[in-house]
């Protein structure tokens, strides 16, 4: 009963010997089912892929080990999945939110008793351990209901889904992250069609079922397994109305330039793309919680987790006892075949990212860097497995690009250097997890205020975001937002910003109120009614406790999304998109080739200091939203074409106005205050 109304996913005692023999048993029986995957695509003839041979597909610890076998869709199946699912949207969004929610809460029930059997497919498929896979389903089942009491409390019934979405999902989570992803997108009123990692298909395949035996028809949730082609090819497809992916960086910029080349309007994109994550632990950290939380973090799931720790940094005076400890757990670790409790690190998934893996292990070491690693046991020779490794390294730069596995990189640091290494690790781009340990109340206010990270956690590991009480997701190059298992996330999937209940945290923007008293000076009162109107709704500055276990704070904050870029047509449309910009606490670059006009040559000073004039659009996009008052031919492929982060591009709604959700940056803060001496709210309590 942590969340209230919405229940908490149950999981499974592993240090019980009764839970363990029944588990065995269902482990046993998973082994026996005869796993399959196959396009799963309302309408008669629907699938070509039956005349596909079906594929093995093989146990990343013992390549000798089928799991069960996948035949991937054809591009006839791409088609016919496109069409049924633009054909379902208005009969799946007719039905009630209520009735929409009752089978995702149907499909978590079905999904929690199936526990078991779950779990033995998530190990030998995707190599993950027995602890794992557990909180695997126990996620999947925590965002059904989530997102199932969020529609219910937001979304109202005049609600207007975007049309057919496609979720393309990664295979670090097969099951989670997919099932995230459906449900968000299903329960707000859009069809679906689902695109599984190439590698993890079966577990997703039998969530589908799931889905569909809990009501959800069968043209308005489409399964569509295959590679990279396959996705190329949705999201080529211009029935599809929005994409959600989680994956690389490279291919979450590919897919926006091909959303891009529709021309006429902006397509969602929600992308979740992984991070360069670092710690930072200083001299007064407690060494034996740093350890515990470092192994975790960084060797947990062998490091394939996007949250993963990635860049240890260390404070000088400490550095030396900190690596000798670090290495002295490292020693306590046991890889293997995950299917055996006693093992604590299994494979990587493919042996094509175990060589990229080695690939830069060598590298480092070539360059000088110390490398220390665990010996692999005989028994992993089978299996696509990479020993965890601790590299020293002189500078953050070194890395290079994300290292997707057991890897460790550490890092020396000065005390008097720390705010400039925060710098460096923002200077990377990536800004998705970071971690803190200090028992220093100053230090955790300057790091935590430094650090563009959309999820901090402090005196804690940096892993196991938990849905609802630490939204997950990044910030740059690490993704779009809005965080999954948070306020914000259906939004995004429909038409209008829904009624969240959330509201601004501090008195408005001086800047916005100055420049709304301008716009009224100067006779624009169409244009500062509307200014008036986004200061009046802006939500920056707000900050929430979520509910969680005892032991930790959880903070929900909306911060300003830093810069946006306006593109205007007109002056009074650039009037509103400075408005928009400011009430919500940002800056704004103001593409307007040319002198800007010359109503706007004496603006207040609170005003004009944040605000940058462009000639045309910069070559990087360096921007977290796009603000654009009419679409021009080929304006969003330039857009598309800019290097660096993919920002959140919006055109204004009919009545001229912005959506204020997309104008706020999300930041989770999940602290474990018994760290610093103990729950003082607890001892109150008490």
């Amino acid at each position: 009963a942590l969340y209230g109304q919405r229940c908490n996913s149950r999981g499974l005692d592993l240090s019980s010997e009764t839970a363990l023999a029944a588990l065995a048993q269902r482990l046993q029986d998973s082994v026996g089912v005869a796993w399959s995957a196959r396009p799963l695509i309302a309408g008669p003839d629907s699938s070509k892929a039956a005349d596909q041979a079906a594929v093995p597909l093989c146990n990343p610890a013992d390549h000798n080990d089928v799991v069960g076998t996948v035949a991937f869709a054809t591009p006839a199946d791409v088609a016919k999945a496109a069409q049924v699912a633009a054909q379902a949207v208005a009969g799946w969004s007719s039905l009630p939110v209520t009735a929409r929610a009752a089978m995702l809460e149907t499909a978590a029930d079905r999904l929690e008793t199936d526990m078991p059997l779950l779990m033995g497919l998530i190990i030998r498929e995707a190599g993950k351990s027995a602890a794992n896979a557990i909180a695997e389903v126990r996620e999947a089942v925590d965002f059904l209901r989530y997102y199932a009491e969020q529609a219910q409390l937001t979304l109202g019934a005049a609600h207007r889904p975007l049309g057919p979405v496609l979720c393309i999902s990664p295979w670090n989570f097969p099951l989670a992250i997919f099932i995230g992803q459906i449900a968000a997108a299903l329960v707000a009123g859009n069809s679906v069609i689902a695109k599984p990692a190439e590698e993890t298909p079966l577990i997703a395949a039998e969530a589908i079922r799931i889905l569909h035996e809990a009501g959800v028809p069968a043209d308005a949730l489409l399964f569509v397994p295959g590679d990279g082609a396959v996705g190329a090819a949705l999201v080529a497809r211009a029935e599809v109305a929005a994409v959600m992916f989680t994956g690389s960086t490279e291919v979450a910029k590919l897919i926006q330039a091909e959303l891009a080349r529709r021309g006429d309007r902006p397509i969602p994109l929600i992308a979740e793309t992984g991070g360069q994550n670092a710690m930072v632990v200083d001299s007064s950290a407690l060494s034996e919680q740093v350890t515990a939380d470092v192994i975790a973090s960084a060797f947990d799931s062998a490091g394939q987790r996007c949250s993963a720790l990635r860049i240890l940094c260390l404070q000088e005076d400490i550095a030396d006892k900190q690596l000798t400890m670090l290495k002295g757990a490292l020693a306590e670790l046991r890889p293997g075949h995950p299917d055996l409790l006693s093992i604590d690190i299994g494979p990587v998934i493919t042996a094509q990212a175990q060589q990229g893996i080695v690939a830069h292990i060598e590298r480092m070491r070539g360059l000088g860097c110390k490398v220390h690693q665990l010996a692999l046991p005989a028994d992993t020779a089978r299996g696509s497995f990479v020993p965890p490794t601790i590299i020293e390294i002189d500078d953050i730069a070194q890395i290079g690009r994300e290292v997707f596995g057991p890897v460790l990189h550490v890092v020396r640091f000065q005390r008097d250097d720390m705010l400039a290494l925060i710098d460096a690790i923002n200077a990377t781009g990536y800004g998705l997890t970071f971690g803190l340990h200090t028992r220093l109340d100053e230090t955790i206010e300057a790091v935590t205020a430094r650090a563009a990270a959309g999820n901090i956690y402090i005196n804690r590991n940096i892993i196991g975001a938990v849905v609802g009480v630490q939204p997950f997701g990044g910030r740059g190059l690490s993704g779009t937002g809005p965080k999954a298992g948070g306020p914000l996330y259906l939004g995004r999937l429909v038409q209008s910003e829904p009624n969240t209940g959330l509201a601004a945290g501090h008195a408005p923007d001086p800047a916005a109120l100055a420049w709304a008293e301008w716009l009224e000076a100067d006779g624009l009162d169409a244009s500062a009614a509307l200014v008036r109107d986004a200061i009046a709704g802006a939500l920056t500055g707000l900050t929430l406790e979520l509910p969680g276990p005892v032991g930790e704070t959880n903070l929900y904050a909306l911060h300003p999304r830093g810069r946006v870029l306006l593109i205007p047509a007109t002056e009074a449309g650039l009037a509103v998109q400075i408005g928009a910009a400011l009430a919500a606490g940002n800056s704004a670059a103001i593409v307007w080739p040319g002198e800007p006009p010359p109503v706007f040559t004496s603006l207040p000073a609170l005003v004009n200091q944040r605000l940058t004039w462009l000639p045309g659009l910069p070559a990087t996009a360096d921007c977290a939203a796009v603000l654009v008052e009419t679409v021009t031919p080929g304006l969003l492929q330039r857009l598309a074409a800019m290097a660096g982060p993919i920002p959140i591009v919006q055109v204004a709604d009919a009545t001229g106005r912005y959506r204020r959700d997309w104008l706020v940056e999300e930041v989770s803060t999940s602290i474990n205050v018994t760290a610093a001496g103990g729950n003082a709210s607890l001892m109150a309590m008490v």
